[in-house]
């Protein structure tokens, strides 16, 4: 085991996407493998000294940034353990880069539907949030493969749980790990329909191994998952169509999602992300060759079979001119080279707003927002309004097939900062008022507290917290992820 005190050498590891600043740690600790994580985690425990996990450090929410105690980091912990070639399914350590698990999947036809934006990130930060990526809107979150989970709980006992073995409900919420029983009070409130990562998951006659997925790394650490994957496809076409006004860029969206999900027409789509304004204007900055007066985007892709391809292009064609977009003005690809290209682009927006955050010297306030088809045009025009009328600096992109739309609001001063708070927290609600969650895919961590309890109410978050108290009762994981430890003594009184 490496152990690692040096500020400036460890300094890297105390900081996120989430811009935070000020975190520390007494040590940065490298396990070998999950034994030494075992004994590290019992002494920690021991000690009441908290521990936090410091994954890829693509996270937005601060879940990264310690403050106080010790950082553990599973960079070493990477192996791909097994791919099975006849089937699909495998074995991997948390350590492991999606990009490096994409890559080596693909040797064997295989395809990781998880498809975050950053290259850095890692197996066990994206189960750890139940992410997602851009490919949900045909694949769904990364909970949906994960079938096995090994894990290094609060009290150093190590813990293995297979999908289907231990279900919990009203009648039987106890469970046994490392001669532990432990006993799990059930939660009252209810998820949203849409897909979530917005506190522990609760269902009445769920899979336990449900629970830790979407943790955040506060009821344990994620060494090792089973996963499922599908198929690789044949071939997959994308592409980046262009709007003259925003709202032709919706309503295509609203037809395509319509289309992929009834399954009455030829088009399937893997993902369909939309690109506001403020983007295209990044992008034209980087590209010529798009047109001045494009004003939106959307951005689809689609696995395909060979002799289907011109059959599924044209059922695109179709589409993008019936909502007042011009196909000669499309960009398609239909080669891995092409498409990659196209992945670059779309990553070249976050990569430019976090240039304009260092210039401005103030964080974004982004929201995560997801909510059921039935309220995507109130939300989007809410969005909208709520936001020109700021005078703000903002961006909208994201996966606009699944109604989870990215926003992100960019101050410029105190004064700012301050409204750009209070107008996020407006847009929460709404979300929440139209059946929505306050984070789809990237967590609550430290930044979002105020936004769960918007979603579940104080009497949610109690009980949230009481489930953490059960399985960690020093509150050494994670500490302040997802709901502040001030809650522990809540549970006391």
């Amino acid at each position: 085991m490496i152990i690692k005190s040096d500020k400036d050498i460890i300094h890297s590891y105390l900081e996120d996407s989430s811009n935070i600043t000020g975190g520390f740690a007494e040590a940065v600790v490298i396990p070998e493998n999950i034994e030494e994580l075992s004994e590290f985690i019992k002494k920690a425990a021991s000690q009441k000294k908290p521990v936090t996990v410091s994954g890829g450090g693509t996270g937005t929410t601060g879940s990264r940034v310690p403050f106080g105690g010790y950082a553990v980091s599973l960079e070493r912990i990477n192996r791909i353990l097994s791919l099975s070639g006849g089937g699909m399914e495998g074995s991997v350590e948390s350590g492991v880069r999606v990009e490096d698990l994409k890559a080596e999947c693909e040797k064997k036809k295989l395809f990781y539907t998880s498809h975050p934006t950053e290259k850095t990130a890692t197996v066990g930060g994206t189960i750890a949030t139940n992410a997602s990526g851009a490919r949900s809107f045909k694949y769904g979150s990364i909970r949906r493969y994960v079938k096995r989970l090994k894990m290094v709980l609060a009290g150093g006992e190590i813990f293995e749980l297979e999908r289907g073995h231990v279900i919990i409900g009203r009648d039987n919420s106890s469970f046994t790990a490392g001669g532990r029983k432990i006993t799990l009070p059930m939660p009252s409130y209810k998820l949203p329909a849409v897909k979530n990562s917005a506190g522990y998951f609760a269902e009445d006659g769920m899979d336990l191994i449900d629970l830790f997925i979407g943790q955040e790394g506060t009821l344990s650490i994620i060494v090792e998952a089973g996963l499922d994957f599908v198929e690789m496809p044949e071939k997959i076409l994308s592409a980046f169509v262009f709007f003259k006004k925003e709202e032709d860029a919706w309503h295509f969206a609203s037809a395509a999602r319509d289309a992929s999900r009834e399954k009455r027409t030829n088009l399937d789509a893997l993902s369909i992300e939309y690109f506001d304004t403020a983007c295209i204007s990044i992008l034209k900055t980087k590209v010529p060759a798009i047109s001045a007066d494009a004003k939106s985007a959307i951005f689809f892709e689609q696995g395909i079979h060979k002799d289907d391809e011109d059959k599924v292009l044209g059922e695109w064609t179709g589409l993008i001119k019936e909502y007042n977009s011009d196909e000669d003005n499309a960009w398609v690809a239909m080669s891995e080279s092409d498409s990659n290209k196209f992945l670059e682009l779309r990553h070249l927006i976050p990569v430019s707003m976090n240039e304009i955050i260092r210039r401005n010297g103030f964080r974004k306030i982004a929201t995560d927002i997801a909510v059921p088809a039935s309220g995507f045009y109130e939300i989007i025009d809410f969005y909208s309004d709520e936001l020109k009328m700021s005078g703000i600096e903002f961006f909208i992109f994201g996966h606009i097939g699944e109604c989870h739309l990215h926003v992100n609001i960019l101050p410029k001063s105190p004064r700012e900062f301050e409204k750009a708070k209070s107008i996020a927290l407006e847009l929460v609600k709404k979300g929440v008022s139209l059946g929505g969650t306050v984070s789809a895919e990237h967590g609550i961590g430290k930044l979002k507290h105020e936004y769960l309890e918007a979603m579940y109410g104080k009497k949610g978050v109690l009980d949230m917290a009481r489930i953490k108290n059960a399985l960690d009762p020093e509150w050494i994981l994670g500490r302040n992820n997802i709901f502040p430890v001030e809650l522990k003594q809540s549970l006391q009184l």
